[in-house]
């Protein structure tokens, strides 16, 4: 047996009891002293994100993915090294627990004579727990390491080992148990200080290392965000241009992806702007040039009844002919009037979506005008054909092509209007029209070399093209059989389409 002076006894009843749990308060903590009451206000924050710009948004979120990237990474990579680093520090006490075991260090006699400071350079503690709670340890130096209940349990064999972690005077041990001879236990510690070196190291190496991928991420996003921003900026100044100077200037376009896209409608926007603004000049322009002869031929007939009533007044038949003369200005001016406003519209007016028969539309555009036209012969052959749309758009639209027709056949000549499966043709036995003239008869106030010294303002054939296409139509010119002008109009059915 041991002697007294190697014998350290360890008894459960002397260990230091826990501390009783803090009692739980019913009334919940109340906010410090002089601390406000009630959520924080965050009238702060609210709307501080809306007031960054847009490359600081993208950059910040850049920023923030990719810390949080490194962040989870670092903290992924440090739990693994931690975890396979303190199963190795296990592993490894638990081999060298069990090879203690076999050698003297197993036997409480031979262990009682070591001298403890062997024991203690090996930078470790070692003791062999008996079953009744006393403990052997080597002599001289104390080498006890922790032991607990975990560890008695080792040794009256109610478990096969025990792996723990314990203090001892300050000091922090991994400690370990293996069964030793009967009724014993080997317990090994070993102090934690060098396991928690390298994993502080291992934390500062990856706070660094975060630290330094946040803000390469951050400035990384800025670059990104404000190369791949430009685009974006220049469609803002562009448009920021357009504002303060009227200028439709298109902005230059690289690349092919969606900010690119962006910067082509902006640009196809631009263009559209300026048609319009091209088209309504010239409009005004037109409207003007045409406004000014009858505007020319009143004022000039009203002076000469002035000057007539002054030297002694006109005959009554030169009467009657200067104030039909100024009436039929009057309703040429009126209806070029009506024709501008007509056109002048971009968008379809509120016209209702009932349902019109086109052939009944031209009936009644061809009785108006066999009374204006007596001289000239209408044949035609109409078919049902039922569109939704507005009568009074189709049938001013209908009334123009018959004009049109009426206006260029010669005496006695006829007119054929022919109406099959939404195609409304109308053919008439004039010159018809030039090659070159073909595209451009349906523009607005153009008028070709063979139209000018006859009546009508050039607006009738564009009242047509704009009514066709209100209604989702077409129109066309062309040549007809006889060598005429062909005008064609054609008008999707009801089921397919209908006015917006």
């Amino acid at each position: 047996m041991t002697s007294d002076a190697a014998r350290r006894v360890w008894s459960p009843s002397n260990a230091v009891p826990p501390p009783p749990p803090a009692r739980r308060s019913s009334v919940p903590p109340g906010p410090p002293d002089g601390a406000p009451s009630g959520p924080p206000p965050d009238a702060q924050s609210t709307g501080f994100a809306s007031r960054l710009s847009l490359r600081t948004r993208v950059g910040a979120l850049a920023a923030l993915g990719v810390g949080l990237a490194v962040t989870l990474t670092a903290l992924a990579a440090y739990l693994t090294v931690s975890s396979q680093l303190q199963s190795s520090v296990d592993q490894n006490l638990l081999d060298r627990a069990r090879s203690a075991v076999s050698t003297t260090l197993g036997d409480p006699q031979q262990l009682a004579d070591i001298p403890g400071a062997a024991i203690v350079a090996t930078d470790v503690r070692i003791a062999l727990l008996q079953a009744n709670g006393t403990a052997v340890i080597a002599r001289g130096v104390d080498t006890t390491p922790p032991m607990g209940d975990q560890e008695l349990a080792v040794a009256r064999g109610e478990s096969r080992e025990s792996v723990r972690t314990a203090d001892l005077a300050g000091d922090s041990y991994r400690v370990v148990a293996v069964p030793g001879q009967p009724g014993f236990a080997l317990v090994l510690g070993q102090p934690t200080a060098q396991t928690e070196q390298l994993l502080d190291r291992l934390r500062l190496v990856s706070f660094i290392a975060g630290g330094v991928g946040i803000v390469l991420a951050t400035w990384a996003g800025l670059s990104i965000a404000r190369a791949g921003l430009r685009p974006v900026r220049q469609l803002t100044q562009a448009a920021e241009h357009v504002a303060a100077t009227g200028q439709l200037e298109p902005i230059e376009v690289t690349g092919s992806d969606e900010i690119a896209r962006l910067a082509h409608a902006f640009n196809a926007m631009l263009a559209a702007l300026s048609e319009a603004r091209l088209r309504q000049s010239r409009l005004v322009a037109d409207a003007g040039h045409e406004l000014r002869t009858p505007l020319t031929s009143m004022r000039t007939n009203l002076d000469l009844l002035a000057q007539s009533e002054a030297s002694g007044g006109l005959s009554d038949a030169d009467r009657a002919q200067l104030i039909a003369d100024t009436r039929a200005q009057a309703v040429e001016l009126s209806t070029l009037v009506g024709d501008l406003v007509e056109l002048s519209r971009e968008d379809a007016p509120a016209a209702s979506h009932e349902q019109v028969d086109v052939a009944d539309v031209v009936r009644d555009a061809l009785s108006r005008v066999r009374r204006r036209a007596p001289g000239v012969a209408f044949s035609a052959d109409l078919r049902s054909w039922v569109v939704a749309g507005d009568a009074t758009q189709l049938g001013r639209a209908a009334t123009n092509l018959l004009d049109n027709a009426a206006k260029f056949s010669p005496p006695h000549g006829t007119v054929t209007v022919t109406l099959h499966d939404g195609v409304l043709d109308v053919c008439d036995e004039g010159p018809g029209i030039a090659d070159e003239d073909l595209p451009r008869v349906f523009d607005r106030f153009y008028r070709s070399s063979e139209a000018r010294g006859l009546p009508g303002s050039g607006l009738g054939l564009a009242i047509v093209k704009a009514a066709a296409e209100r209604h989702g139509g077409s129109v066309e010119a062309g040549r007809a059989p006889s060598g005429g002008a062909r005008l064609t109009m054609r008008l999707p059915a009801a089921s397919s389409a209908a006015l917006d």
